[in-house]
């Protein structure tokens, strides 16, 4: 399985309808690979939180559009990052605003949605201007099942541990993680790779946008916890060759799963 992670520079000075022409570009490219993967809010900016707001698109906007022909286009399953969901107005979410993520079959049809469930800033920023999602989710692929996750939802162990119980295999985390704490991105993706012996495929933003240095070092690790491929801090597409089968195999060699005793209720699907 080869799978491609489209490093992206979200720089303000970058038109964002400029920007999808270019990341559907890119996505077009990829047609060799098989699992195509977008970093967290690259429309806006993981930290642009002033145009939120602004930039906010239904379930089935721009975004959704441009996406679904690209994933069409180059026959890939695309993790299409996230963006600024505005909630359609049903009674419960009456617009408000969530960190969506989407992810497209080759044929361009929506096979998932995840709303970001741990939202980042501590009472400001996304934490009060988001809502939070409220379901795990995961994603039947041919040979393997991606669970999905968001930038912060890398500090909470729990989550990738419901995801795995659901069946993930593969674990993907879009993300616009900051320099200044880019240690705690690759020590984190290693970590949650060993304890669930899954792949992590972590995606993030370069450039700088709000005035913070965005990490870069998109990285791929196995369910040992070696890192296959990381990328530089800038634009790049980082491709790299996975054996979904190592999964089965690593658990059966190292089987420690086996031996949890806390929290094993039955996941919902």
């Amino acid at each position: 399985m080869r799978a491609s992670l489209i490093q992206i520079d979200v720089s303000p000075d970058e038109a964002v309808d400029s920007r999808r022409e270019r990341v559907a570009s890119l996505i077009r490219e990829q047609s060799a690979a098989d699992l195509v993967v977008l970093p967290e809010l690259w429309t806006t900016g993981a930290w642009a939180y002033e145009s939120f707001a602004a930039e906010a698109e239904p379930l089935r906007g721009p975004t959704h559009e441009a996406m679904s022909k690209a994933a069409r286009d180059a026959g890939v399953w695309l993790h299409a990052g996230s963006f600024v969901e505005r909630g359609e107005p049903d009674g419960s979410e009456d617009g408000a605003l969530y960190n969506t993520s989407l992810v497209f079959a080759p044929d361009g049809e929506l096979a998932a949605t995840y709303r970001k469930i741990h939202r980042f800033g501590f009472d400001q920023g996304e934490a009060v201007l988001m809502g939070a999602g409220t379901k795990p989710v995961t994603v039947s692929l041919p040979d393997t099942t991606l669970g999905l996750a968001t930038c912060y939802d890398l500090r909470f162990p729990e989550l990738f541990r419901t995801l795995v119980d659901a069946g993930a295999e593969l674990l993907v985390v879009p993300a616009g993680w900051p320099e200044r704490r880019r240690a705690h991105w690759t020590l984190l993706a290693q970590a949650r790779a060993v304890e669930n012996q899954a792949y992590v495929l972590a995606c993030g933003t370069a450039g700088t946008h709000a005035g913070v240095e965005q990490a870069g070092h998109s990285i791929v690790v196995d369910p040992w916890g070696e890192v296959l491929a990381e990328a530089g801090p800038g634009d790049e597409v980082l491709t790299v060759d996975i054996d979904p089968a190592k999964v089965a195999t690593t658990r059966k060699q190292f089987p420690v799963l086996r031996d949890r005793v806390l929290g094993l209720e039955t996941p919902t699907r």
